[in-house]
């Protein structure tokens, strides 16, 4: 499987470009801002078509280059149902705040269990609520892509309309920390002492979830 962690635009959000080598098939999660940055990336390591653009959840942060993603890559966006009407039709002050544009909706909505599937891979969808209602991981076996839900030493931010920390701390501890320790966390912004952790080294030292 093809990853390639991504920082993009001015919050630190980090952006993947996931692909199948075999079939050149890929998604990409999260395409918060340069898009041609992105679009770069698949056609430097290969991927030929995006079939997706995976939002781990409806902020505008992180969904910023939606649009244009998907006039460029006619990808269909896919995002977990409780977040999809969010969206779609975020606040004006969000967009103010982060310079960019509404996503056009959701061509798809999925909830727990679901699996995304591209080339020869997939990635299942885990309902993780907290952060926002619909923020969910999208997990392969050595891998979890954690949008804001886990950072690296540190967790979401709750106090966001839809928000809860006592959801937050459920998911992460009956959804993520019961993973394998050697699975890779590759979290949605740029936060922490290094771009990766473990699940793990997230058991062991980060304080939020000790």
């Amino acid at each position: 499987m093809i990853i390639e962690q991504v920082q993009v635009g001015n919050f630190a959000v980090f952006a993947y470009v996931v692909g199948c080598q075999e079939t050149g098939e890929g998604i990409v999660i999260d395409p918060a801002d340069q898009v041609g940055l992105l679009l770069d990336v698949t056609k430097n390591r290969q991927i030929s078509k995006i079939k997706y653009i995976v939002n781990t959840h409806c902020h505008a942060d992180h969904a910023g280059g939606n649009r244009e993603m998907k006039e460029l890559t006619n990808a269909q966006i896919v995002v977990h149902k409780d977040d999809a009407e969010r969206l779609a039709n975020p606040s004006n002050l969000a967009l103010q705040i982060f310079q960019c544009e509404a996503s056009p909706p959701a061509d798809i909505t999925v909830e727990e269990g679901d699996r995304i599937e591209f080339g020869n891979h997939s990635l299942d969808v885990i309902h993780t609520p907290g952060h926002t209602p619909g923020g969910m991981c999208l997990y392969t076996n050595g891998y979890v892509f954690t949008g804001d839900t886990l950072f690296v030493g540190g967790i979401g931010r709750t106090d966001l309309p839809g928000g809860s920390m006592s959801e937050l701390l459920l998911s992460i501890q009956r959804k993520l920390l019961t993973l394998p320790d050697e699975t890779l966390v590759f979290p949605g912004h740029n936060y922490g002492m290094s771009p990766q952790s473990t699940i793990g080294r997230e058991k062991q030292y980060n304080p939020f979830v000790r």
